[in-house]
């Protein structure tokens, strides 16, 4: 089973983790969110991105001014760098987005660990659905991601799931 805690499985991935994992390493991202135990999660780490796919980073604050103030000095002078505070699921949540070469990174940060968050407990059961259902099934939630599909959405709707397709997911767990 793949480690998703480090980021060294995307030393042998496809082109585009490879990709990722360069631009992550060269710009040092995950070494300036360090203090945030910085997790890579989303849908370029279980092979099912597309061309408009970002790069997802979640990480655990304990104080949310200081993980903003940390997040803009490290990252403010990207290319369209922006940040927010957001309510999700109830959590109050910090989002910063910017380019870095061909890469959208979207920062997500809570005051949960990042293994309890969505995010994370999202990529392992949608992995996990991944290895047990095939090809075939991957590329089916390829296409309805390319339709416009989210990715919690087109595993319930393939899995017909019902209900909240982010909350029917975590049942599954």
């Amino acid at each position: 089973m793949i480690d998703f805690l480090t980021l060294d499985y995307l030393k042998s991935g496809n082109k585009r983790q490879q990709q990722a994992f360069e631009i992550l390493i060269r710009q040092a991202v995950f070494e300036k969110l360090s203090e945030f135990s910085p997790v890579l999660v989303g849908t370029i780490p279980i092979n099912i991105d597309i061309a408009s796919s970002d790069l997802d980073i979640a990480c655990y604050w304990n104080d949310k001014k200081y993980f903003t103030a940390q997040v803009t000095q490290a990252f403010g002078n990207e290319i369209d760098f922006e940040i927010t505070e957001t309510l999700i699921s109830n959590r109050e949540t910090i989002i910063a987005s910017f380019f870095i070469d061909n890469f959208e990174i979207e920062i997500f940060g809570q005051n949960i660990p990042v293994i309890e968050q969505y995010g994370y407990r999202h990529m392992l059961i949608e992995n996990k659905i991944l290895e047990q259902e095939g090809k075939q099934f991957r590329k089916k939630i390829i296409a309805l991601k390319e339709q416009g599909y989210k990715t919690e959405p087109a595993f319930a709707t393939l899995l017909g799931l019902e209900g909240n397709p982010y909350e029917a997911l975590l049942e599954l767990e």
